[in-house]
Parts: structure tokens; C-alpha cells; sequence
């Protein structure tokens, strides 16, 4: 007979909880609205740093102080992460996307939300119907 694990702590206050060490200051304008349009995308310091080409301590100063960007930064960042560079400045706490609505949405919200190694299975199922999908809309060759 296989043991069996239990846990005594509700799901809801797992999924609720922060990674990573709190601050010792407070985050800048700018750094407050990049860490919220990284989170909307779903993307780690690490990654955005990776795309960057600089390292991951150096990225957190940008979102914890306040920095200096060139254009072509702050539109390779803009890049990365979706969004337009009017973005970065734009009071409204949703970005403009061009993304889905309604049940895509929620369904993309719900993915988002899944382990990153899940994500990749879901996905690649998707990219599978997709492709049948696509190819009985293609024209048949005569």
C-alpha cells in the first residue's frame, strides 16, 4: 500500500504567495509599470534579461530605480514583451494588446497560471490542431 500526502494548507494561500525577496526600497514609477507588463506577459527577470542581453542583477535595477533607456532599449524591451512603447508611460493599468477576448482569454489566463513545463504540453497540442486547422483552410493544389 502506497503512502499517501496530505496537506493541511488551502491551495488559495499558496497561489497568492510572491516569489522572491521583498524590496529594501521603494520601486520607481517606471519600475512598478515594467514588473507589471513583464508579469502580464509571463516572462522571469531571467528571461528579460536573456533577451536583453544583460545579466539578471542588472535588470533588476531596472525595475527597482529609477534608470536611463535609449529608444533602442526601451523599444527592444517594448518588443519582448509584447506591448507598445506607450506602454511603459500609460497610466491605465491594462496595456493594449490585440489579443484574444472573451473564452480565449480566460482559457489563456487560466494557462498562464499553469507550471511552465504544463504550459509546453498544452501547447504543443494546440500548435497540432492548429496546424490541421490551418491546412484544410490552404488551397488544394490542381
Amino acid at each position: 500500500m502506497q503512502a499517501k500526502s496530505i496537506s493541511l494548507i488551502p491551495l488559495g494561500y499558496l497561489a497568492d504567495m510572491k516569489i522572491g525577496r521583498p524590496a529594501k526600497s521603494q520601486r520607481s514609477a517606471f519600475g512598478v509599470r515594467l514588473q507589471f507588463l513583464r508579469e502580464q506577459a509571463n516572462l522571469t527577470q531571467r528571461e528579460v534579461a536573456a533577451a536583453l542581453g544583460i545579466s539578471q542583477p542588472s535588470y533588476v535595477k531596472w525595475e527597482r530605480r529609477d534608470i536611463g533607456l535609449t529608444r533602442d532599449r526601451l523599444k527592444k524591451l517594448a518588443d519582448i514583451l509584447g506591448v507598445e512603447v506607450e506602454d511603459f508611460f500609460s497610466i491605465d493599468d491594462r496595456p493594449k494588446r490585440n489579443g484574444p477576448v472573451g473564452r480565449a482569454r480566460k482559457t489563456f489566463e487560466t494557462l498562464s497560471r499553469l507550471p511552465r513545463s504544463r504550459q509546453k504540453q498544452i501547447l504543443d497540442v494546440v500548435d497540432v490542431l492548429l496546424r490541421k486547422d490551418l491546412s484544410t483552410l490552404e488551397p488544394q493544389a490542381a
